[in-house]
């Protein structure tokens, strides 16, 4: 028996099976802790971002729809993950805000662990990043990982708008390649 699509567990999800559910988080959870942990530089964090990603899958509500003819499945999961990491951190500073105007000392305590159970996976994304010409690499960078928009990149970098989606696009096309010619997930 051939393994389920990505395509086919997200139809069976909405159709609301839990083994279907089970099956995709299994198959994405290192990808999307790794994803968000890298944004958010926090373990505890990265998981309520990687637990609140598959409850919106679940209830079919928060991240809108997949549409196949779109893209890969993993590069929506991804966004949805870069979303709710972004909405997270807006939501920390809030609080640290608050936080700091009750208490002036506030302590950054390192955590116990602070290892990416997907190293795997982690390095190749990191050495497809690497594979990019300077600029691109940059957008990726201000993009994903800072959760900067892109009229904030262009603001910040000087330079056209049109040229950060320019730059943004190819570099995730060439992300794209470069990881299915190393054998990256598939989305059939």
């Amino acid at each position: 028996m051939s393994k389920p699509t990505d395509y086919e567990l997200y139809e069976q999800i909405r159709n609301q099976d839990k083994a279907a559910l089970e099956t995709l988080y299994n198959r994405y959870e290192k990808l999307l802790y790794s994803f968000a942990y890298r944004m958010m530089k926090d373990q505890q964090a990265a998981e309520e971002v990687m637990q609140d990603v598959f409850i919106k899958l679940w209830r079919g509500k928060g991240a809108g729809h997949y549409v196949k003819e779109r893209g890969k499945f993993s590069s929506w999961l991804l966004t949805i993950t870069r979303n709710a990491s972004i909405d997270l951190i807006r939501k920390k500073k809030v609080q640290e805000v608050e936080w700091d105007q009750r208490d002036s000392v506030h302590e950054e305590m390192p955590g116990v662990e602070e290892v990416v159970t997907d190293k795997e996976e982690r390095d190749q994304l990191r050495n497809a990043i690497d594979t990019l010409p300077d600029e691109q690499q940059r957008m990726i960078c201000l993009f994903y990982f800072q959760g900067l928009s892109q009229r904030e990149i262009a603001e910040k970098c000087d330079i056209p708008l049109g040229t950060v989606k320019g730059r943004v696009r190819l570099a995730l096309k060439k992300l794209r390649e470069h990881l299915d010619e190393k054998g990256g997930t598939t989305d059939e």
